[in-house]
């Protein structure tokens, strides 16, 4: 296999579930374990913690999607082009270290229930950006629900697989920065938004 093919297809083969902690000092940890993927060639991981925070102000902030730019790592943009029955479709832009720009598009699917919501997202192709532009594929989901022994606290589940599709020699980086190290940043920067706005 060339270096610049895709460099995701021996991580499917990857071994057992890895845990990854990340601590703050007065905040929940996080806990990221990778998932396995079968027949697939990205990687998918599942985060979670609890947040000082309730669930509808955890719900508002993810479907907050025009001002993902404002707080979410390495995001650019994110950009609504189109509404329809239950889902929304987001223009995502992302810039990593290097110079990498990464542009995409999600259908996010928003669900409400009694004390606790979920928002899920598949990609939608764009024939407009060519493989170098874009993501092979994503999808995932957030959850949201109250958090067991913690009034008032929700614990937050974030789920995502990544296939960032070819990668150029020595980017190989691309690849953890779309996942395993992104998500507790991700987490820890929802978490600060949803309880900067509970204060």
């Amino acid at each position: 296999m060339r270096m610049d093919q895709r460099l995701l297809a021996c991580h499917a083969l990857l071994a057992p579930a890895v845990i990854v902690t990340v601590t703050g000092a007065a905040a929940a940890p996080v806990d990221v374990v990778e998932e396995g993927a079968p027949g697939l060639p990205g990687r998918a991981f599942l985060a979670s913690t609890v947040i000082a925070a309730p669930v509808e102000t955890l719900c508002r902030i993810v479907q907050d999607y025009p001002s993902y730019g404002a707080f979410m790592p390495n995001t650019r943009s994110a950009v609504p082009v189109g509404f329809g029955a239950g889902h929304v479709l987001v223009d995502i832009t992302l810039d990593l270290p290097l110079g990498q720009i990464r542009q995409y598009r999600l259908r996010l699917e928003p669900r409400q229930g009694p004390d606790s919501c979920r928002l899920a997202w598949q990609l939608v192709p764009r024939p407009d950006l060519r493989p170098s532009q874009t993501i092979a594929d994503t999808t995932g989901w957030w959850e949201f629900t109250p958090a067991p022994g913690h009034p008032g606290a929700t614990l937050a589940r974030y789920r995502v697989y990544a296939d960032p599709g070819p990668v150029p020699f020595g980017f190989g980086w691309i690849v953890d920065m779309m996942s395993r190290r992104s998500l507790p940043q991700v987490l820890d920067a929802v978490r600060s938004r949803a309880e900067a706005a509970s204060n």
